[in-house]
Formats: C-alpha cells, structure tokens, sequence
C-alpha cells in the first residue's frame, strides 16, 4: 500500500487528520531542535545568527498552536 492509496484504512485515521497531526508534531519538533541551534549560535556570539533561528521558532510554535486549535475543533 502505497501514500497514494492510504486512506485511514491502515493508521484508523484519515489523511487530512494525519497530516494535521503530523504538522503539529514537525512544528513542535523544529522548535525544539532550534532551540540547540540557538545555544550554538550564542555561543558562538553570533547574534544575526541567534535572531534567525529565534523568529524560526517563533515561526514553529505559532504554526504549532494554530494546528493545535484546528485539531481541537475537528477532533475534540
């Protein structure tokens, strides 16, 4: 079975809502990997650096909490 034809059948859970899932889950993740990134970059005293990876973060968390809110109103 390929992505193409996977429809809930196998995971009980439709695309859409996997996806969505899925997004949150990423976006959660790439916060939490900056945050590393952020500690190298301060050590290295590279500021430009540091504002960067900051507004990715921010970037991530607030794509989080809007797949948050979506999925709190399909699912919930």
């Amino acid at each position: 079975m390929t992505s193409n034809t996977e429809t809930g059948e196998v995971t009980g859970t439709k695309d859409k809502d996997y996806n969505l899932i899925w997004y949150v889950e990423s976006c959660l993740n790439n916060a939490l990997r900056l945050e590393t990134y952020i500690r190298d970059a301060e050590r290295e005293k590279d500021n430009e650096v540091v504002e960067l990876f900051r507004k990715a973060q921010s970037d991530s968390r607030k794509g989080a909490e809007l797949g948050k809110q979506l999925l709190r109103t399909r699912l919930g």
